[in-house]
């Protein structure tokens, strides 16, 4: 709790209950949250100004502390009643904005040690729960959703598809040119088609001469092969697997028309 001890320094000359420790835990903490004191009383006096300390006469009334509060970017007001009943502290807080109301109730014992008012390093206990208490009792529950949204982290709130690495891209467009495909010679292309069928990579395990990335005769199937394919046959762009020789037609003597010499000789 950095702080409280130079705060309560200064409010220890007027320190005589454990209620008076307690409250100024209390204090510090709305300090912490961003809220500045206004100070003392259900209305708003003359000249106020928010401030990180304790207003003049804010421990007159043992049985009620009433302490007005003021958020630093001016959008909260907090009016703060905290009561004693015999011994235990409720404090009820109200935001004067919304009208909305907390109540946290606080053992007096659990928190403060009455022996050692005058030694702050011996007068608190268990800060870290009295920290929570209020966070999650007055603080969290006070605060609007819009300001809860703010406190998202922005790696969540601006995260983009691509960066979700199981999400699919968006398909191409229909009526639009296929993308064109990267050199598969590459030995890192091997598989990456079939890993990623959506991708518009390269590499799959399914040989297509069409994109072999050889050279290879300016066939294109969409428009049809005479006495095989009907034009518009294949879908333009579409992976196409040939049942023949892409070089099936060309002019010439077939290699394989005459039988080499000897060809029925069974010691061959």
């Amino acid at each position: 709790m950095a702080g409280l001890e130079l705060l309560y320094a200064l409010a220890k000359p007027v320190i005589s209950r454990p209620q008076d420790a307690l409250v100024c835990g209390i204090h510090w903490e709305l300090v912490q949250h961003g809220y500045r004191c206004l100070g003392t009383g259900d209305q708003p006096g003359p000249d106020e100004r928010k401030s990180e300390l304790l207003p003049n006469g804010w421990q007159a009334n043992k049985e009620v502390y009433t302490l007005r509060y003021k958020s630093t970017d001016d959008a909260h007001e907090l009016l703060l009643k905290a009561i004693m009943v015999e011994d235990s502290m409720i404090l009820n807080v109200m935001d004067c904005s919304s009208q909305k109301v907390v109540d946290v109730t606080l053992a007096v014992a659990d928190y403060i040690n009455p022996e050692h008012l005058d030694d702050f390093h011996k007068v608190y206990k268990n800060t870290e729960e009295l920290r929570t208490r209020i966070a999650s009792g007055i603080i969290a529950p006070l605060r609007g959703p819009a300001e809860k949204a703010e406190k998202e982290p922005e790696s969540k709130r601006d995260m983009h598809w691509d960066d979700n690495p199981l999400r699919l891209p968006p398909r191409q467009p229909m009526g639009t040119r296929a993308p064109s495909r990267p050199s598969p010679l590459s030995p890192f292309a091997v598989g990456g088609e079939d890993l990623d069928p959506f991708g518009g990579r390269s590499g799959g395990m399914i040989v297509d001469p069409l994109h072999s990335g050889f050279p290879h005769p300016g066939i294109d199937p969409s428009s049809g092969i005479p006495g095989r394919l009907p034009p518009g046959a294949v879908p333009p762009g579409a992976r196409f697997d040939p049942f023949s020789p892409l070089g099936a037609g060309r002019p010439g003597p077939d290699p394989d028309h005459l039988p080499p010499p000897g060809y029925d000789d069974m010691f061959m």
